[in-house]
C-alpha cells in the first residue's frame, strides 16, 4: 500500500526546462524529477543537504482542466554599465529603448497533484504543508485526509506522470539543477483523461 496526498490550486506554471526564445515555447506538461526533488525539499527540509536524489516520493500523477496562454515579457540576464551617468541598464539599448521581448507560455487551469508515499508519517507530514509546483505564486494547497492506495489504484488515477530514468520509451527532460545539471531521463505515462 501507499499513502497519497491530493493537492489542488486554481493556477499552475511549469516552467519549460528549454531556454528557448523562439516566439512562442509551450509549457511541459509533466514534472521533471528536479521539480520533484524541488517539491520534496519543500517539503521535508531536513533533506536540503541530500542533492540529486528523491528519498520519500515515490510516484506523482498530474492533471488539469485546461491550459490558458499568458504572456510574458522578458529581458537579457545582462547589465550594461554608463560610468558617465553612474547608472546600470538591463539589455542592449536600440535608440534609447531596452530590448525586450514577449514569451507566450501556458498556465494550468486547476491543476490537481497526487503525491504518493511509502511511509503514512511522510504523507501526513506533506498534508499539512502547502506546495508550488516551480513558482512560488502558484501554491497548492493539500486536502487533509491521507488517502491509502493499492499501486494498481494509484495506476487508476487519471493524470500525467513522468516515470524517471532510462527505457526504451525515454527521452531527455532537462537539466538537474540539484546534481551539477546532469540530465534527467523519463518516460510519460498517463490514464484516462489527463485533460478534463
Amino acid at each position: 500500500m501507499i499513502y497519497v496526498v491530493k493537492y489542488s490550486g486554481k493556477f499552475g506554471f511549469i516552467k519549460p526546462w528549454t531556454a528557448v526564445r523562439d516566439g512562442e515555447t509551450f509549457s511541459q506538461q509533466f514534472l521533471t524529477p528536479s521539480i520533484i526533488e524541488g517539491i520534496e525539499k519543500k517539503l521535508f527540509p531536513e533533506l536540503l543537504e541530500f542533492n540529486g536524489c528523491i528519498k520519500k516520493i515515490i510516484r506523482h500523477r498530474l492533471k488539469y482542466d485546461s491550459m490558458d496562454s499568458q504572456q510574458e515579457q522578458t529581458q537579457t540576464h545582462g547589465w550594461e554599465y554608463f560610468p558617465g551617468k553612474r547608472l546600470y541598464v538591463r539589455g542592449k539599448l536600440d535608440k534609447g529603448k531596452i530590448t525586450r521581448s514577449i514569451l507566450i507560455r501556458n498556465v494550468m487551469i486547476n491543476p490537481v497533484l497526487y503525491l504518493a508515499f511509502k511511509e503514512k508519517v511522510d504523507a501526513e507530514k506533506a498534508s499539512k504543508e502547502h506546495i508550488c509546483l516551480c513558482r512560488n505564486e502558484d501554491v497548492m494547497l493539500p486536502d487533509e485526509n491521507v488517502i491509502t492506495l493499492s499501486e494498481q489504484e494509484f495506476d487508476a488515477l487519471n493524470g500525467f506522470e513522468l516515470r524517471f530514468g532510462e527505457s526504451e520509451n525515454s527521452f531527455l527532460v532537462g537539466y538537474n539543477r540539484f546534481d551539477n545539471a546532469t540530465p534527467m531521463y523519463g518516460w510519460l505515462e498517463y490514464n484516462g483523461n489527463s485533460v478534463l
